[in-house]
């Protein structure tokens, strides 16, 4: 774990209420978190529960012994604390590196605050210009998607799994593409509608206008990005 990450989750614990219902992401920035929250929990300083919003989450969870909810339990959730792979000038995101995108939004959208940590060299003038931007696709429908993502100048990839034959699955049994654009996206959240649009696209890792706060790890310190 690099100086950077540990400095960015840190930052962000200083904002765990005193008790209610947050979200949980992935990633190793946000393992550091939800390590920092679980001593939190065991010290009887805070009294907090979390929706995984992927089963990394869960696993984080139950290893740090963090009481666990979910979105029927709990619909309005006080803040979700997640990772990204690219985070521009307008806090917009790109995430789902970790192929967990879909549930990710949707804890996201329950909350009433996005706090992103990341390391610096997740900053980016504009998006799709160092991560290639995913989406959840239905198994049904991928020739149809493919097709269509082709048209529109976006050259589609099926994330194939490491260590098992064929494509990545999520944990909702669809598959992921990675969309290679031909130059960084200028109107993200027009490319989100226009993606979301296309019959059998389940969800995108653009993640438009939902952004809090961005606590960015720097080796020697953290600084704080908000909206």
């Amino acid at each position: 774990m690099s100086d950077a990450k540990l400095n960015a989750a840190k930052s962000a614990t200083e904002l765990i209420p005193k008790s209610g219902a947050i979200g949980l992401g992935s990633g190793s920035t946000v393992a550091v978190f939800a390590e920092e929250l679980g001593k939190r929990i065991a010290a009887k300083k805070v009294n907090i529960r979390v929706v995984p919003s992927s089963y990394q989450a869960y696993q984080l969870a139950l290893e740090f012994k963090i009481p666990l909810t979910n979105l029927d339990l709990d619909p309005e959730l006080e803040m979700t604390i997640d990772g990204a792979d690219e985070v521009d000038k307008d806090l917009n995101l790109t995430k789902g590196g970790g192929g967990a995108l879909f549930q990710e939004k949707v804890v996201a959208s329950a909350s009433k605050k996005l706090i992103i940590i990341v390391d610096e060299s997740k900053i980016v003038d504009k998006l799709a210009s160092r991560f290639e931007i995913p989406i959840e696709v239905l198994p049904f429908s991928l020739g149809v998607v493919l097709r269509k993502i082709q048209a529109m100048g976006i050259a589609p990839t099926v994330r194939q799994a490491q260590k098992k034959m064929g494509p990545v699955v999520t944990d909702n049994g669809n598959f992921i593409l990675d969309l290679k654009f031909p130059e960084p996206i200028n109107d993200p959240a027009k490319v989100e509608i226009d993606l979301k649009m296309i019959p059998g696209v389940v969800e995108t890792g653009l993640f438009i206008g939902m952004t809090d706060e961005v606590h960015v790890g720097k080796e020697d310190g953290v600084y704080i990005l908000k909206k």
